[in-house]
């Protein structure tokens, strides 16, 4: 699975991801934080897919996301 998205693909996955998973960011932030200690973000989006029934674009999207927000 590729956790490459366009800059255009993510941001229309981020804002559709409260709507289509009925969580906002930082709750799915807060369960990538308190799951288990992947080294690699595809290992990550694969357990958050796995775990929380996401597809797995959303749950790249999310990772990424929150990969990007913990570097500011």
């Amino acid at each position: 699975m590729s956790l490459n998205h366009s800059p255009e693909t993510q941001n229309k996955l981020i804002a559709r991801v409260p709507s289509i998973t009925g969580r906002d960011l930082p709750e799915w932030f807060e369960a990538i934080d308190n799951g288990p200690s992947f080294l690699r973000c595809d290992e990550r989006a694969n357990w958050l897919a796995d775990e929380h029934g996401l597809s797995h674009g959303y749950a790249a999207a999310i990772v990424l996301e929150h990969e990007r927000r913990r570097r500011w």
